[in-house]
Protein backbone atom coordinates (compact mmCIF):
# COMPACT_ATOMS: atom_id res chain seq x y z
CA UNK A 1 0.00 0.00 0.00
CA UNK A 2 2.72 2.18 0.90
CA UNK A 3 4.72 1.79 -2.35
CA UNK A 4 1.32 2.16 -4.45
CA UNK A 5 0.78 5.48 -2.58
CA UNK A 6 3.86 6.69 -3.55
CA UNK A 7 4.20 6.21 -6.91
CA UNK A 8 0.50 7.89 -7.18
CA UNK A 9 1.91 10.95 -6.09
CA UNK A 10 5.14 10.93 -8.46
CA UNK A 11 2.87 9.92 -11.06
CA UNK A 12 1.10 13.29 -10.07
CA UNK A 13 3.82 15.66 -9.88
CA UNK A 14 5.38 14.18 -12.86
CA UNK A 15 2.22 14.76 -15.12
CA UNK A 16 0.64 17.71 -13.65
CA UNK A 17 3.21 20.12 -13.23
CA UNK A 18 5.66 20.37 -16.05
CA UNK A 19 2.40 20.31 -18.22
CA UNK A 20 1.46 24.01 -16.89
CA UNK A 21 4.09 25.52 -18.68
CA UNK A 22 4.82 25.83 -22.17
CA UNK A 23 7.79 27.43 -24.69
CA UNK A 24 6.78 29.35 -27.65
CA UNK A 25 8.99 29.16 -30.64
CA UNK A 26 8.48 32.65 -31.87
CA UNK A 27 10.26 35.41 -30.44
CA UNK A 28 8.11 38.19 -28.65
CA UNK A 29 8.49 41.35 -30.08
CA UNK A 30 6.70 44.68 -29.86
CA UNK A 31 4.88 45.85 -32.65
CA UNK A 32 7.60 47.37 -34.88
CA UNK A 33 8.11 50.99 -35.45
CA UNK A 34 6.99 51.83 -39.19
CA UNK A 35 10.89 52.80 -39.96
CA UNK A 36 12.24 49.60 -41.93
CA UNK A 37 9.40 47.45 -40.95
CA UNK A 38 9.13 46.34 -44.41
CA UNK A 39 12.91 44.46 -43.69
CA UNK A 40 13.15 40.87 -42.24
CA UNK A 41 15.12 40.18 -39.42
CA UNK A 42 16.97 37.45 -37.66
CA UNK A 43 14.78 34.98 -35.72
CA UNK A 44 17.17 33.03 -33.38
CA UNK A 45 16.28 28.93 -32.93
CA UNK A 46 13.92 28.30 -29.79
CA UNK A 47 17.04 25.43 -29.07
CA UNK A 48 20.05 26.38 -28.79
CA UNK A 49 21.80 24.07 -30.61
CA UNK A 50 19.77 24.27 -33.20
CA UNK A 51 20.94 25.87 -36.41
CA UNK A 52 19.16 29.00 -37.42
CA UNK A 53 17.63 28.61 -40.97
CA UNK A 54 19.53 31.29 -42.45
CA UNK A 55 22.54 30.32 -45.18
CA UNK A 56 25.57 31.79 -44.64
CA UNK A 57 25.80 35.49 -45.97
CA UNK A 58 26.69 35.71 -49.48
CA UNK A 59 28.80 39.03 -49.89
CA UNK A 60 27.00 41.29 -52.69
CA UNK A 61 28.39 42.50 -55.79
CA UNK A 62 28.31 44.73 -58.03
CA UNK A 63 26.24 47.79 -57.52
CA UNK A 64 24.38 47.79 -54.55
CA UNK A 65 21.27 50.37 -53.20
CA UNK A 66 20.02 51.32 -49.69
CA UNK A 67 17.69 48.86 -49.36
CA UNK A 68 20.20 46.19 -50.40
CA UNK A 69 22.79 47.45 -47.36
CA UNK A 70 19.31 47.58 -44.88
CA UNK A 71 18.36 44.15 -45.68
CA UNK A 72 21.84 42.33 -45.41
CA UNK A 73 22.49 44.14 -41.94
CA UNK A 74 19.21 43.64 -39.95
CA UNK A 75 19.79 39.94 -41.26
CA UNK A 76 23.12 39.59 -40.45
CA UNK A 77 24.31 42.46 -37.73
CA UNK A 78 25.92 40.94 -35.44
CA UNK A 79 24.98 42.93 -32.52
CA UNK A 80 21.12 42.45 -33.59
CA UNK A 81 21.85 39.16 -33.53
CA UNK A 82 22.55 39.12 -29.65
CA UNK A 83 20.32 41.24 -28.95
CA UNK A 84 17.79 38.79 -30.67
CA UNK A 85 19.34 36.19 -27.73
CA UNK A 86 18.72 38.91 -25.00
CA UNK A 87 15.23 38.37 -26.11
CA UNK A 88 15.55 34.29 -25.97
CA UNK A 89 17.34 34.46 -22.39
CA UNK A 90 14.08 36.87 -21.47
CA UNK A 91 11.68 34.08 -22.54
CA UNK A 92 13.36 31.50 -20.98
CA UNK A 93 13.40 32.98 -17.31
CA UNK A 94 9.88 33.25 -18.10
CA UNK A 95 9.28 29.94 -18.40
CA UNK A 96 11.36 29.11 -15.27
CA UNK A 97 9.18 31.50 -13.62
CA UNK A 98 5.90 29.85 -14.69
CA UNK A 99 6.91 26.63 -12.66
CA UNK A 100 6.19 24.84 -9.57
CA UNK A 101 8.49 24.34 -6.33
CA UNK A 102 9.05 20.94 -7.00
CA UNK A 103 7.77 18.79 -4.07
CA UNK A 104 10.61 16.62 -1.53
CA UNK A 105 10.86 13.53 -1.16
CA UNK A 106 11.49 12.44 2.56
CA UNK A 107 12.21 8.79 3.88
CA UNK A 108 12.66 8.15 7.84
CA UNK A 109 13.48 5.34 9.61
CA UNK A 110 13.28 5.11 13.33
CA UNK A 111 14.14 2.84 16.22
CA UNK A 112 16.87 0.41 14.87
CA UNK A 113 19.99 -0.65 15.87
CA UNK A 114 19.75 -0.05 19.40
CA UNK A 115 20.21 -2.22 22.19
CA UNK A 116 17.84 -4.98 23.37
CA UNK A 117 14.34 -4.98 21.73
CA UNK A 118 15.65 -2.32 19.55
CA UNK A 119 18.07 -3.95 17.77
CA UNK A 120 18.43 -4.79 14.32
CA UNK A 121 15.38 -3.72 12.11
CA UNK A 122 12.70 -5.85 13.99
CA UNK A 123 11.07 -2.90 15.73
CA UNK A 124 12.00 -0.15 13.40
CA UNK A 125 9.71 2.06 11.91
CA UNK A 126 9.98 3.37 8.57
CA UNK A 127 8.14 6.17 7.07
CA UNK A 128 7.70 7.74 3.38
CA UNK A 129 6.43 11.18 2.55
CA UNK A 130 6.09 13.50 -0.39
CA UNK A 131 6.10 17.22 1.15
CA UNK A 132 4.90 20.60 -1.10
CA UNK A 133 5.49 23.70 -0.68
CA UNK A 134 2.13 25.76 -0.90
CA UNK A 135 3.02 29.42 -2.10
CA UNK A 136 0.38 31.93 -0.94
CA UNK A 137 -0.71 35.33 -1.82
CA UNK A 138 -0.61 34.52 -5.92
CA UNK A 139 3.28 34.80 -5.72
CA UNK A 140 3.59 32.32 -8.78
CA UNK A 141 1.12 34.94 -10.91
CA UNK A 142 3.04 38.02 -9.56
CA UNK A 143 6.51 36.13 -10.35
CA UNK A 144 5.21 35.39 -14.19
CA UNK A 145 4.04 39.02 -14.58
CA UNK A 146 7.55 40.28 -13.64
CA UNK A 147 9.19 37.82 -15.64
CA UNK A 148 6.65 38.71 -18.35
CA UNK A 149 7.12 42.40 -18.22
CA UNK A 150 11.14 41.79 -18.48
CA UNK A 151 10.39 39.64 -21.68
CA UNK A 152 8.60 42.84 -23.27
CA UNK A 153 11.72 45.58 -21.74
CA UNK A 154 13.99 43.03 -23.83
CA UNK A 155 11.72 43.34 -27.06
CA UNK A 156 11.97 47.03 -26.90
CA UNK A 157 15.72 47.19 -25.94
CA UNK A 158 15.81 44.65 -29.50
CA UNK A 159 13.53 47.12 -31.15
CA UNK A 160 16.08 50.25 -30.31
CA UNK A 161 19.05 48.25 -31.30
CA UNK A 162 16.91 47.50 -34.78
CA UNK A 163 16.74 51.23 -35.41
CA UNK A 164 20.31 52.41 -34.27
CA UNK A 165 21.40 49.32 -36.97
CA UNK A 166 18.90 50.98 -39.61
CA UNK A 167 20.84 54.72 -38.87
CA UNK A 168 24.14 53.11 -38.61
CA UNK A 169 23.70 51.88 -42.21
CA UNK A 170 22.29 54.59 -43.59
CA UNK A 171 25.13 57.03 -41.98
CA UNK A 172 27.91 54.48 -43.23
CA UNK A 173 25.84 54.27 -46.90
CA UNK A 174 25.73 58.03 -47.07
CA UNK A 175 29.83 58.46 -46.36
CA UNK A 176 30.48 56.16 -48.84
CA UNK A 177 28.31 58.25 -51.13
CA UNK A 178 29.71 61.19 -50.04
CA UNK A 179 33.47 59.58 -50.97
CA UNK A 180 32.80 58.52 -54.18
CA UNK A 181 31.36 62.24 -54.66
CA UNK A 182 34.74 63.47 -53.21
CA UNK A 183 37.03 61.13 -55.21
CA UNK A 184 35.35 62.29 -58.36
CA UNK A 185 36.05 65.99 -57.41
CA UNK A 186 39.27 65.41 -57.05
CA UNK A 187 40.08 63.51 -60.22
CA UNK A 188 38.03 65.93 -62.23
CA UNK A 189 40.80 68.72 -60.10
CA UNK A 190 43.39 66.70 -61.41
CA UNK A 191 42.29 66.67 -64.73
CA UNK A 192 41.73 70.52 -64.35
CA UNK A 193 45.08 71.34 -62.89
CA UNK A 194 46.87 69.23 -65.57
CA UNK A 195 45.13 71.53 -68.29
CA UNK A 196 46.13 74.57 -66.44
CA UNK A 197 49.60 73.33 -66.02
CA UNK A 198 49.80 72.37 -69.88
CA UNK A 199 48.08 76.36 -70.50
CA UNK A 200 50.98 78.13 -68.15
CA UNK A 201 53.67 75.76 -69.45
CA UNK A 202 52.88 77.36 -73.28
CA UNK A 203 52.74 80.76 -72.04
CA UNK A 204 56.32 80.46 -70.01
CA UNK A 205 57.22 78.56 -73.32
CA UNK A 206 56.22 81.73 -75.39
CA UNK A 207 57.94 84.21 -72.61
CA UNK A 208 54.56 85.78 -71.40
CA UNK A 209 54.48 84.43 -68.02
CA UNK A 210 57.30 84.01 -65.24
CA UNK A 211 58.84 80.34 -64.94
CA UNK A 212 57.83 81.05 -60.95
CA UNK A 213 53.88 80.59 -62.76
CA UNK A 214 55.36 77.35 -64.37
CA UNK A 215 56.56 75.95 -60.92
CA UNK A 216 53.38 77.38 -58.82
CA UNK A 217 50.93 75.16 -61.64
CA UNK A 218 53.38 71.97 -60.79
CA UNK A 219 52.78 72.44 -56.82
CA UNK A 220 48.89 72.62 -57.40
CA UNK A 221 49.09 69.40 -59.67
CA UNK A 222 51.23 67.50 -56.52
CA UNK A 223 48.72 69.08 -54.18
CA UNK A 224 45.34 67.78 -56.10
CA UNK A 225 47.49 64.46 -57.11
CA UNK A 226 47.78 63.82 -53.50
CA UNK A 227 43.72 64.68 -53.02
CA UNK A 228 43.03 61.87 -54.84
CA UNK A 229 45.14 59.49 -53.39
CA UNK A 230 43.67 60.48 -50.09
CA UNK A 231 39.92 60.47 -51.57
CA UNK A 232 40.71 56.52 -53.07
CA UNK A 233 41.68 55.86 -48.99
CA UNK A 234 38.52 57.26 -47.64
CA UNK A 235 36.42 55.50 -50.19
CA UNK A 236 37.79 52.12 -49.26
CA UNK A 237 37.44 52.76 -45.67
CA UNK A 238 34.03 54.27 -46.29
CA UNK A 239 33.41 51.02 -47.87
CA UNK A 240 34.56 48.58 -45.31
CA UNK A 241 32.52 50.72 -42.41
CA UNK A 242 29.40 49.83 -44.83
CA UNK A 243 30.04 46.46 -44.99
CA UNK A 244 30.87 45.87 -41.48
CA UNK A 245 27.44 46.75 -40.88
CA UNK A 246 26.15 43.53 -41.79
CA UNK A 247 29.27 41.55 -40.54
CA UNK A 248 31.84 41.50 -43.78
CA UNK A 249 35.68 42.28 -43.04
CA UNK A 250 35.91 42.12 -46.75
CA UNK A 251 33.86 44.02 -48.92
CA UNK A 252 33.12 42.79 -52.39
CA UNK A 253 30.59 45.19 -54.01
CA UNK A 254 31.86 48.04 -56.33
CA UNK A 255 30.12 50.91 -55.55
CA UNK A 256 26.38 51.95 -53.84
CA UNK A 257 23.88 53.07 -56.56
CA UNK A 258 21.98 56.22 -54.61
CA UNK A 259 22.26 60.26 -55.02
CA UNK A 260 23.47 62.61 -52.53
CA UNK A 261 21.60 65.71 -54.37
CA UNK A 262 18.56 65.16 -53.59
CA UNK A 263 17.17 67.40 -50.52
CA UNK A 264 13.22 67.56 -49.06
CA UNK A 265 11.95 70.00 -47.52
CA UNK A 266 11.46 69.23 -43.61
CA UNK A 267 8.76 69.22 -41.17
CA UNK A 268 7.94 72.06 -38.42
CA UNK A 269 10.14 70.93 -35.19
CA UNK A 270 6.42 70.63 -33.49
CA UNK A 271 5.29 68.07 -35.48
CA UNK A 272 8.57 65.90 -34.90
CA UNK A 273 8.51 66.67 -31.14
CA UNK A 274 4.94 65.28 -31.48
CA UNK A 275 6.13 61.86 -32.56
CA UNK A 276 8.75 61.63 -29.99
CA UNK A 277 6.64 59.07 -27.93
CA UNK A 278 7.16 56.55 -30.91
CA UNK A 279 10.82 56.29 -29.95
CA UNK A 280 11.33 52.75 -28.01
CA UNK A 281 13.60 54.10 -25.89
CA UNK A 282 11.14 55.99 -24.40
CA UNK A 283 8.21 53.39 -25.10
CA UNK A 284 9.86 50.92 -23.32
CA UNK A 285 9.09 53.29 -19.97
CA UNK A 286 5.60 52.26 -19.95
CA UNK A 287 6.85 48.60 -19.83
CA UNK A 288 9.71 49.49 -17.01
CA UNK A 289 7.20 51.18 -14.93
CA UNK A 290 4.89 48.53 -14.95
CA UNK A 291 7.32 45.95 -13.85
CA UNK A 292 8.78 47.92 -11.32
CA UNK A 293 5.10 48.21 -9.71
CA UNK A 294 4.58 44.13 -10.20
CA UNK A 295 7.97 43.34 -8.85
CA UNK A 296 7.18 45.78 -5.76
CA UNK A 297 3.78 43.79 -5.25
CA UNK A 298 5.96 40.13 -5.79
CA UNK A 299 7.78 41.60 -2.59
CA UNK A 300 5.29 41.96 -0.53
CA UNK A 301 3.61 39.03 -1.61
CA UNK A 302 7.36 37.17 -0.81
CA UNK A 303 6.42 38.85 2.84
CA UNK A 304 3.51 36.21 3.31
CA UNK A 305 5.02 32.61 4.50
CA UNK A 306 4.37 29.60 2.90
CA UNK A 307 3.40 26.80 4.27
CA UNK A 308 4.38 23.21 3.42
CA UNK A 309 2.23 20.19 3.43
CA UNK A 310 3.37 16.91 3.67
CA UNK A 311 2.21 13.05 3.82
CA UNK A 312 3.08 10.04 3.47
CA UNK A 313 3.24 6.42 5.17
CA UNK A 314 4.75 5.04 8.08
CA UNK A 315 5.10 0.96 8.50
CA UNK A 316 5.66 -0.47 11.81
CA UNK A 317 7.90 -3.20 11.51
CA UNK A 318 7.15 -4.76 14.50
CA UNK A 319 3.58 -5.37 14.18
CA UNK A 320 3.68 -5.45 10.29
CA UNK A 321 0.72 -2.71 10.41
CA UNK A 322 0.85 0.66 7.93
CA UNK A 323 -0.63 4.03 9.11
CA UNK A 324 -0.85 7.53 7.31
CA UNK A 325 1.34 10.41 8.17
CA UNK A 326 0.19 14.19 7.56
CA UNK A 327 2.05 17.62 8.68
CA UNK A 328 1.91 20.86 8.12
CA UNK A 329 4.76 23.02 8.53
CA UNK A 330 4.54 27.11 8.44
CA UNK A 331 7.22 29.40 8.99
CA UNK A 332 7.03 31.73 11.58
CA UNK A 333 7.98 35.31 10.45
CA UNK A 334 9.66 36.67 13.40
CA UNK A 335 12.74 38.07 12.13
CA UNK A 336 12.59 38.25 8.43
CA UNK A 337 9.16 40.03 6.77
CA UNK A 338 11.08 40.72 3.62
CA UNK A 339 11.58 44.65 4.84
CA UNK A 340 14.75 44.90 3.10
CA UNK A 341 13.36 43.94 -0.49
CA UNK A 342 10.02 45.25 -0.25
CA UNK A 343 12.14 48.87 0.38
CA UNK A 344 14.47 48.40 -2.37
CA UNK A 345 11.71 47.43 -4.57
CA UNK A 346 10.42 50.60 -3.57
CA UNK A 347 13.23 52.40 -4.07
CA UNK A 348 13.30 51.16 -7.34
CA UNK A 349 10.23 52.41 -8.18
CA UNK A 350 10.76 55.62 -6.98
CA UNK A 351 14.29 55.36 -9.02
CA UNK A 352 12.54 54.48 -12.37
CA UNK A 353 10.12 57.46 -11.97
CA UNK A 354 12.74 59.71 -12.06
CA UNK A 355 14.69 57.83 -15.10
CA UNK A 356 12.09 57.96 -17.22
CA UNK A 357 11.35 61.74 -16.67
CA UNK A 358 15.57 62.21 -17.48
CA UNK A 359 14.97 59.97 -20.43
CA UNK A 360 12.42 61.61 -21.84
CA UNK A 361 14.14 65.01 -20.94
CA UNK A 362 17.32 63.70 -23.11
CA UNK A 363 15.68 62.88 -26.07
CA UNK A 364 13.80 66.50 -26.08
CA UNK A 365 16.98 67.60 -26.25
CA UNK A 366 18.51 65.03 -28.60
CA UNK A 367 16.04 65.89 -31.26
CA UNK A 368 15.95 69.49 -31.04
CA UNK A 369 19.35 69.26 -31.92
CA UNK A 370 19.30 66.83 -34.60
CA UNK A 371 16.45 69.17 -35.78
CA UNK A 372 19.41 72.12 -35.35
CA UNK A 373 21.57 70.12 -37.27
CA UNK A 374 19.14 69.10 -40.15
CA UNK A 375 17.60 72.55 -40.93
CA UNK A 376 21.08 73.87 -40.87
CA UNK A 377 22.36 71.48 -43.35
CA UNK A 378 19.22 72.12 -45.65
CA UNK A 379 19.71 75.88 -45.28
CA UNK A 380 23.26 75.58 -46.35
CA UNK A 381 22.90 73.45 -49.00
CA UNK A 382 19.89 75.39 -50.71
CA UNK A 383 22.10 78.30 -50.37
CA UNK A 384 25.25 77.22 -51.78
CA UNK A 385 24.01 75.57 -54.56
CA UNK A 386 21.27 77.95 -55.60
CA UNK A 387 23.67 81.41 -54.57
CA UNK A 388 27.37 80.30 -53.84
CA UNK A 389 28.50 77.52 -56.59
CA UNK A 390 26.89 79.39 -59.59
CA UNK A 391 28.75 82.50 -58.80
CA UNK A 392 32.04 80.51 -57.72
CA UNK A 393 31.76 78.41 -61.07
CA UNK A 394 31.58 82.03 -63.07
CA UNK A 395 34.25 83.42 -61.30
CA UNK A 396 36.65 80.58 -62.09
CA UNK A 397 35.61 80.56 -66.27
CA UNK A 398 36.15 84.03 -66.11
CA UNK A 399 39.91 83.80 -63.97
CA UNK A 400 40.62 81.00 -66.87
CA UNK A 401 39.41 82.69 -69.93
CA UNK A 402 40.87 86.05 -68.78
CA UNK A 403 44.24 84.27 -68.06
CA UNK A 404 44.28 82.58 -71.74
CA UNK A 405 43.95 86.34 -73.25
CA UNK A 406 46.81 87.57 -71.01
CA UNK A 407 44.22 89.98 -68.72
CA UNK A 408 44.84 87.97 -65.02
CA UNK A 409 48.04 86.63 -63.65
CA UNK A 410 48.09 82.65 -62.80
CA UNK A 411 47.59 83.66 -58.93
CA UNK A 412 43.56 84.76 -59.98
CA UNK A 413 43.38 81.37 -61.82
CA UNK A 414 44.47 79.67 -58.56
CA UNK A 415 42.74 81.57 -56.18
CA UNK A 416 39.43 81.45 -58.23
CA UNK A 417 40.16 77.53 -58.52
CA UNK A 418 40.72 77.23 -54.70
CA UNK A 419 37.33 79.06 -54.29
CA UNK A 420 35.52 77.44 -56.13
CA UNK A 421 36.42 73.46 -55.70
CA UNK A 422 36.31 74.90 -51.94
CA UNK A 423 32.65 75.47 -52.45
CA UNK A 424 31.88 72.36 -54.64
CA UNK A 425 33.57 69.89 -51.57
CA UNK A 426 31.78 71.72 -48.88
CA UNK A 427 28.80 71.47 -50.55
CA UNK A 428 29.20 67.34 -50.96
CA UNK A 429 29.92 67.91 -46.72
CA UNK A 430 27.25 69.76 -46.51
CA UNK A 431 24.82 67.20 -47.96
CA UNK A 432 26.27 64.31 -46.24
CA UNK A 433 25.58 66.34 -42.92
CA UNK A 434 21.83 66.43 -44.79
CA UNK A 435 20.80 63.29 -44.82
CA UNK A 436 23.05 61.88 -41.64
CA UNK A 437 21.08 64.58 -39.44
CA UNK A 438 17.83 63.59 -41.12
CA UNK A 439 18.80 59.73 -40.44
CA UNK A 440 19.11 60.84 -36.62
CA UNK A 441 15.84 62.54 -36.78
CA UNK A 442 14.19 59.52 -38.29
CA UNK A 443 15.67 57.28 -35.39
CA UNK A 444 14.45 59.56 -32.71
CA UNK A 445 10.63 59.23 -34.01
CA UNK A 446 10.41 56.01 -35.33
CA UNK A 447 9.54 56.89 -38.93
CA UNK A 448 10.31 58.70 -42.13
CA UNK A 449 10.23 62.33 -41.73
CA UNK A 450 7.43 62.40 -44.25
CA UNK A 451 5.61 60.38 -47.16
CA UNK A 452 8.15 60.80 -49.88
CA UNK A 453 11.03 58.42 -50.65
CA UNK A 454 14.22 58.68 -48.92
CA UNK A 455 16.51 60.75 -51.25
CA UNK A 456 19.23 58.47 -51.15
CA UNK A 457 17.18 55.69 -53.03
CA UNK A 458 15.73 58.25 -55.82
CA UNK A 459 18.43 57.74 -58.10
CA UNK A 460 18.29 53.84 -57.49
CA UNK A 461 14.40 54.18 -58.80
CA UNK A 462 15.11 56.28 -61.99
CA UNK A 463 17.49 54.10 -63.12
CA UNK A 464 15.06 50.91 -63.48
Amino acid sequence: MCIRFLSFLVVLFAIGVPGCTEYSNEVALPERRSLGQEFSTFQPPAKPMETPDIPEIAEPTGVITLRQALALALMYNPELKTFSWDVRVSEARRLQASLWPNPALGITVEDFGGAGERSGFDAAETTIQFGQLIELAGKLSKRKQVASLESKLAGWDYEAKRLDVLTEVAHAFVQVLAAKERLTLAEELVQLSEQILNTVTQRVNAGKDSPVEKTKAQVALASARIEQKQARQRLASARKQLAATWGSISPVFEGVSGQLDVTFPIPSESELMSLLEQNPDLARWAVEMEKRRAALELEKANAITDPTIFGGMRRFNETDDTAVVFGLSIPVPVFNQNQGRILEARYNLAKARRQHRAVEANLYATLADAYQALSSAFIEVTDIKKEVLPGAQSAFDAARRGYREGKFDYLMVLDAQRTFFYFRARYIESLAAYHRARTDVERLIGQNLDGVKNPLEVKAEESK
